[in-house]
C-alpha cells in the first residue's frame, strides 16, 4: 500500500494528466464516498474527473480515449480498519473477490485500462441503504477533498493554469457507446 501524500507528488507535475473517476453507490450511504471526494474535486488543465458511480466497466473505452496517463479510482474499500480511513493502493494490492455478481472486481477491470492506475479508498462505516453518508467519513472524505484541491490549486498556480470548481453530475447508468 502506497501512502496518500505520494499522489500528491504525482499531480505536482502538470506533464502528467491524471483523470479521477468516482465510484460507489450513492443510494448505500458510505459507499458513495468516492463519489462525493470526485465530485468536490475542482479540474485543471491537467487533472479532469468523471462520476461512474456503480458502472466502472461501462467507461473503460471512454477514459482509455481520454488517454490520462494516470487513472486514479477512488471508491470505497473495506481496509478493516477505522471509519474514514484512507489508504492508496495498486490494483495488485486490492482482493480479487467480489460480493457483487454484476460488475468486475477493481482489480480485474484494471486489467482494461491502458495506463497506470492508482486506487484512493476510504473505509466506510455503514453500506446500508441510505443516501446518508455517517459523519467520520464525510469527515475524512472532506478533508481528502481539501488535501486535493490544495494540490491542484497549487500545480495550476505555478504553471499559470486555470481550474473550474463546479461540481459535475453526469447520466452515470447510460452506457457507454463509443
Amino acid at each position: 500500500m502506497k501512502k496518500p501524500e505520494e499522489l500528491l507528488e504525482l499531480m505536482a507535475d502538470t506533464r502528467k494528466k491524471i483523470l479521477f473517476a468516482g465510484i460507489g453507490n450513492v443510494l448505500r450511504c458510505d459507499d458513495g464516498a468516492g463519489v462525493y471526494i470526485v465530485n468536490h474535486l475542482m479540474e485543471s488543465p491537467h487533472i479532469s474527473k468523471i462520476l461512474v458511480e456503480v458502472s466502472l466497466e461501462n467507461y473503460v473505452s471512454r477514459i482509455n480515449k481520454a488517454k490520462p496517463d494516470l487513472l486514479v479510482l477512488v471508491d470505497c474499500i473495506d481496509f478493516g480498519r477505522e471509519p474514514g480511513y484512507v489508504g492508496l493502493l495498486l490494483p495488485e494490492d486490492t482482493f480479487e473477490s467480489t460480493v457483487n455478481t454484476h460488475h468486475l472486481t477493481l482489480r480485474r477491470i484494471t486489467e482494461f485500462f491502458d495506463m497506470p492506475v492508482f486506487i484512493l479508498g476510504i473505509q466506510p462505516s455503514c453500506l446500508k441503504v441510505g443516501e446518508e453518508m455517517t459523519a467520520e467519513v464525510v469527515k475524512s472524505a472532506d478533508k481528502m477533498v481539501r488535501m486535493l484541491n490544495r494540490a491542484i490549486q497549487k500545480s495550476s498556480s505555478q504553471n499559470n493554469m486555470r481550474f473550474r470548481t463546479e461540481n459535475k453530475t453526469t447520466n452515470t447508468y447510460a452506457y457507454d457507446n463509443s
